[in-house]
C-alpha cells in the first residue's frame, strides 16, 4: 500500500472526491467537506429565503441530496451552512 491511496471522510468512511466541487467548512469544530456547496447556495439565494431558518431549512434539504448529514449533528450542520451561507452573500456584495 501507499499513500496516494486517497482521503477518507471521517463521518461516512467514503473517499472523499478530490475536485474543485469540494468545499471545506468548519462543522462543529471540525473540517468537512461538502459537495457542490457553491452551486447550493446559488440556488438557495435564487430562491430569495426570508428568515434564518428557512435558509437553513433550503440549505439542509440541498446539502443532504449530495452529502450525508449525520441526524445528530443536523443543527451543527445548519448552523455551518448559515455562517458560509452568509459569508458567500457578503462576498458578493463587495464584488
Amino acid at each position: 500500500m501507499n499513500g496516494d491511496e486517497g482521503k477518507y471522510c471521517i463521518v461516512c468512511g467514503g473517499m472523499v472526491p478530490s475536485n474543485s466541487d469540494v468545499k471545506q467548512i468548519e462543522i462543529d469544530g471540525r473540517m468537512i467537506g461538502n459537495y457542490s456547496l457553491d452551486e447550493i447556495i446559488a440556488h438557495v439565494k435564487s430562491l430569495n429565503p426570508y428568515s434564518d431558518a428557512e435558509i437553513k431549512d433550503e440549505l439542509l434539504a440541498a446539502v443532504s441530496k449530495k452529502n450525508y448529514i449525520p441526524t445528530k449533528k443536523r443543527d451543527a450542520y445548519a448552523d455551518a451552512l448559515l455562517r458560509e451561507y452568509r459569508a458567500c452573500i457578503e462576498k458578493d456584495g463587495k464584488n
